[in-house]
């Protein structure tokens, strides 16, 4: 464990002054994946402010929100201008950002320029790694990674605007499009050790935010996999953060499980709606004041609203909505869900500048 890693003091009050935090994972619904969000060319702020105010419409005061390492790297003055750009729009509509740094979920091949339109009903079709399979794999290439990292948190590491660093998402999972990459062991010893450096990078900057990776596995017990990657994350985190599609009872006990490390918690991704995993979790989670970052916002190129099963078999049109809240005009998907979203935020403290 790092001796620079926060004390549950600090933890705890940080938790008290952002209040119960509740947003989702927010990508525009005109960009199919990160590099669409963040590229000039495709960068599109009108639908970025417009999404962002329906969601302080139904409540919220949270996005997470994916920056990938390739934009950085081919033009990272212009990059950081456009993450500024995009919190001052978040910051008009009193909503705070999570940033995540890294992920390691769907294509394992990332690449700057146009990207291919998605897959008519499947989900997350263009979604892309950061770090792709090939620099994950070659420590001999994270300098790269390095100066990203601390270029990015040195412009925004004193940023009110900015809650949390979420520093790599899901690093060791092995969708389909991964495991030719390589195996599930290969994965998870690479993508842990970047994970390590990415901690030592990001405190050497001295973020006044706090640092997380989120688990998002657990077993039969519904306590986290013992495993190289959850360990580590449960031991430097200075908040805990972590993901779960399932029912509310589940949520419940995987909650009272994470307690035992008394800092505060962050469910950085849920709703899945066939999975047990509904709007009424919501509930659990302002009860437990456990911060609640659901998955998708307003349905668009992620096409998310799609269910995990569309990569294995053929799904309908009018598939009830997996992710997603919103459609494209800003109406609800469910009127019922928009209602709880906001009498439950009705009381929701405001974020706090730091």
């Amino acid at each position: 464990m790092s001796d620079k890693r926060w004390s549950l003091e600090q933890s705890t009050a940080w938790g008290e002054k952002v209040g119960w935090l509740v947003g989702c994972n927010f990508t525009p619904s005109t960009a199919g994946n990160q590099l669409e969000m963040w590229q000039p060319e495709t960068f599109d702020p009108e639908t970025i402010d417009r999404e962002l105010g329906w969601a302080a419409g139904l409540g919220m005061n949270a996005v997470r929100v994916y920056l990938h390492d390739l934009p950085y790297a081919s033009d990272s003055i212009g990059f950081l201008n456009r993450i500024d750009q995009v919190l001052g729009i978040a910051d008009n509509h009193k909503i705070g950002m999570i940033p995540v740094l890294f992920d390691g979920v769907w294509n394992t091949h990332p690449q700057l320029g146009p990207q291919p339109e998605p897959t008519p009903k499947l989900h997350n079709s263009i979604w892309v790694q950061s770090p792709g399979a090939v620099v994950l794999h070659d420590s001999e290439q994270w300098a790269t990674l390095h100066h990203y990292v601390v270029e990015v948190l040195e412009r925004f590491g004193q940023d009110s605007r900015v809650l949390a660093w979420d520093l790599f998402n899901e690093p060791d999972q092995m969708d389909r499009t991964t495991i030719e990459a390589g195996t599930r062991d290969q994965k998870i010893t690479a993508a842990t050790g970047l994970l390590a450096k990415v901690f030592d990078w990001a405190r050497s900057v001295g973020p006044s935010q706090p640092l997380t990776a989120g688990i998002w596995e657990y077993d039969s017990n519904l306590t986290p996999v013992e495993n190289e990657f959850s360990s580590f994350a449960l031991g430097e985190s200075d908040i805990i953060s972590f993901h779960h599609y399932g029912p509310g009872n589940d949520l419940a006990t995987i909650i009272n499980g994470l307690q035992q490390y008394q800092r505060p918690l962050i469910c950085t991704e849920w709703l899945a709606r066939s999975e047990g995993s509904t709007v009424d979790n919501l509930k659990i989670f302002s009860d437990q004041v456990v911060g609640a970052i659901n998955w998708g916002l307003v349905d668009g190129k992620t096409q998310t609203r799609f269910p995990w099963r569309s990569w294995w078999e053929e799904v309908d049109e009018d598939e009830p909505w997996f992710h997603e809240l919103l459609h494209s005009d800003g109406t609800p998907y469910s009127e019922r869900e928009a209602s709880i979203f906001q009498q439950i935020t009705n009381n929701t403290k405001p974020k706090s500048d730091f």
